[in-house]
């Protein structure tokens, strides 16, 4: 019986230790300037600005804000739009970060919202490495349908979309 939970350990610190690395490589390579947790400056959400929030401290979730709401791809395929409490509450984060640039500018794309607002009630065939929820949030922002599998990848996209390293910041009380 010790032996799968060794496994399990290992397997959890491999993935952490890896996190970290790769968390230090976006930083030197101007690709992110801030991780989640990382600044203190809250600021507030404006329509079609990305956002974040933790899932069991070793992955993120993404959405787009829009008029008080979050726009998700949920794990079930369906898009909605939810409150921040619940975009939350279904998740092990209890705090949402905004993507802006280093003066705390929420970086927006200029079709986002929309792009947004137009998906909702549609499904899709959710997968976590072919269409998860950095897929949906990137495609509102540039309208690409390339395929992002993880949160390293969505930063890389982001900074090079806005021509900035990503800052992520908790988002204030709206």
């Amino acid at each position: 019986m010790a032996l799968p939970l060794l496994g399990l350990g290992a397997a959890i610190v491999a993935a952490y230790a890896g996190g970290k690395i790769s968390e230090n490589k976006q930083k030197s390579a101007g690709i992110v300037g801030a991780f989640p947790g990382e600044t203190k400056l809250q600021i507030t959400p404006v329509d079609g600005a990305i956002l974040i929030c933790g899932v069991y401290g070793f992955f993120e979730h993404s959405g787009i804000w829009c008029d008080g709401k979050i726009v998700e791809l949920k794990g079930n395929g369906l898009v909605r739009a939810i409150s921040p409490e619940r975009f939350v509450g279904e998740r092990s984060g209890d705090t949402i970060y905004i993507a802006g640039d280093a003066s705390g500018n929420p970086f927006v794309g200029a079709e986002a919202m929309q792009r947004a607002v137009a998906e909702v009630y549609q499904y899709y065939d959710y997968d976590v490495i072919k269409c998860n929820c950095h897929q949906f949030s990137w495609r509102c922002v540039s309208g690409s349908t390339e395929v992002l599998t993880r949160f390293s990848e969505l930063n890389a996209k982001l900074s090079s979309y806005f021509s900035s390293p990503v800052y992520w910041y908790p988002m204030s009380s709206c």
